[in-house]
């Protein structure tokens, strides 16, 4: 019989799927939130800031979903669909980074002034917060199970807790001195990171493995099984 692997492994997967889902769950509050008060207000950034949240849980779902498939007969197969569902997501990515961009855009064009947000203010903080705790405990797990793809989903919650800081100065100027323009030109530069992180991905570079998203798929196979399952 083999050597059944450290219950250590065990219990850091256990932790990297928790993880996984209190992300979910976190986006998805903050995704409603920002979009609520992002509608009201009329505030660009925030719809932004929503959408982005909305569009990450996709990549944090494909992630849960691959932490839970360790073992299959047909996982070179399921690799290339989890390859093809991160290319969707890189493209949503894109099409958010051209709306955002559009719209910001068109409101410094017309000298648009949302309405000031203090949920939104609220949202933004909360997530400057939680974002950067989330991504250092997923290193952590990541480093346990030696995951590229878990790696790459901390940097992920990096990215969006620099959204939430830009997202942060441009309601607070906006709130605080009466800058218009701080809304929107925030917005842009939201639109520029969200299009850089898209391209990125495309290129395979979200992972620092250099090659295609099925790069990252694959790496996320090598995830170790419980002790149950290597046990004869």
């Amino acid at each position: 019989m083999e050597t059944a692997l450290p219950i250590t492994r065990t219990a850091a997967l256990r932790q990297a799927r928790r993880l996984e889902y209190l992300t979910l769950g976190w986006n998805s509050l903050e995704a409603l939130a920002a979009l609520i008060a992002g509608a009201f207000s009329g505030s660009i950034v925030l719809i932004g800031f929503g959408l982005d949240s909305v569009i990450e849980n996709g990549s944090a779902a494909a992630l849960l979903w691959r932490l839970r498939q360790s073992n299959d007969a047909d996982e070179q197969r399921r690799a290339r669909a989890e390859a093809l569902a991160l290319r969707a997501v890189d493209w949503l990515f894109l099409l958010l980074a051209a709306y955002v961009a559009a719209h910001s855009g068109w409101m410094l064009w017309q000298r648009e002034m949302p309405e000031r947000s203090l949920v939104g203010l609220a949202v933004a903080a909360l997530s400057l917060i939680v974002m950067p705790l989330l991504a250092r405990a997923k290193r952590r797990v990541a480093a346990a199970l030696s995951s590229g793809a878990l790696q790459a989903d901390s940097r992920q919650s990096d990215f969006c807790a620099y959204l939430a800081a830009i997202t942060l100065g441009g309601l607070g100027l906006h709130a605080l001195l009466g800058w218009w323009w701080a809304d929107p030109a925030a917005a842009l530069a939201i639109s520029v990171l969200i299009g850089r992180e898209g391209m990125m991905s495309l290129r395979g570079k979200n992972c620092g493995c250099g090659a295609s998203p099925a790069c990252c798929a694959d790496r996320a196979v090598s995830l170790p099984e419980e002790p149950w399952r290597k046990a004869n």
